[in-house]
């Protein structure tokens, strides 16, 4: 046993020294509770060197009672009070230009309470981050915006949506940032700011273990994910008892009963 831990710690040390910003669950951490980092990428990507950030949070999970919910990987919240919402998609599949859009309506949805005038929705951003040029117009950014068709003026409804194209190398503030994105080492990046927590998590003894920490939890989530699966499929059945998928899922009594309960909604 002592042996396969200190196996899987090894790979954990080998994953965490591949990791980048680029990929979701490492900038997440390296982002967490921290509004200077979120603050430059902000002040660079929508050009407004004077963007202030008060508040960020990450993984935010943003509920739909009756449909679909989102997790956002980054939330933060400027001192004009716009909110915006970070997105980093190493696989062209997830930047869907729809998903933007729900992104940006999900946001909107929980950004009033209830009998307050539409008026005071505050300026959002949906910025999708992407490891590829998925437009494939060569461009360090594509900002969309409504507007109206005859004339070409923007409607100005406040929202935004911003991708980012990950592959841009221009020597300009956007190329040094994806470069930045895309390191591995710290020592290779331009921005100390980006630097700092990079070298933080790869190479302090405290930044370690907590990615280690944090790689252990997705892997239990994944596990427990999986299980979830499996239960459903013999839920599914039909033709087994709920002590039965218990004991082969690994799932508690309370967590099978909840999941036969949504099934059955």
């Amino acid at each position: 046993m002592t042996e396969q831990i200190d196996q899987k710690h090894q790979e954990d040390l080998q994953r965490l020294r591949g990791f980048r910003l680029l990929d979701d669950d490492f900038l997440t951490k390296c982002f967490e509770g921290n509004t200077a980092s979120i603050e430059l990428v902000l002040q660079i990507v929508l050009e407004k060197p004077d963007l202030k950030v008060l508040d960020v949070r990450t993984q935010v999970f943003v509920e739909n009672l009756l449909n679909r919910s989102v997790r956002l990987d980054i939330l933060a919240t400027d001192s004009a009070g716009a909110k915006m919402n970070v997105e980093v998609q190493r696989s062209d599949k997830g930047t869907g230009r729809k998903r933007a859009r729900y992104n940006s309506s999900m946001m909107d949805a929980n950004l009033l309470r209830k009998g307050e005038d539409f008026d005071k929705l505050p300026e959002t951003w949906v910025i999708f981050i992407t490891e590829n040029d998925i437009m494939g117009k060569g461009l360090p950014l594509y900002s969309i915006e409504r507007c109206f068709l005859g004339t070409g003026e923007k409607f100005e409804d406040g929202s935004h949506i911003l991708y980012v194209n990950g592959a841009y190398r221009g020597d300009t503030p956007v190329g040094k940032l994806m470069h930045d994105f895309s390191c591995t080492n710290a020592a290779d990046m331009y921005y100390g700011t980006l630097a700092d927590r990079v070298r933080f998590f790869k190479e302090s003894k405290e930044g370690i273990e907590i990615m280690c920490r944090a790689m252990e939890d997705m892997r239990n989530q994944t596990l427990k994910e999986g299980m979830k699966e499996v239960a459903l499929r013999m839920l599914a059945a039909g033709k087994y008892a709920l002590e039965e998928i218990v004991n082969i899922s690994g799932l508690s009594l309370e967590e099978v009963k909840q999941l036969k309960a949504d099934r059955s909604a």
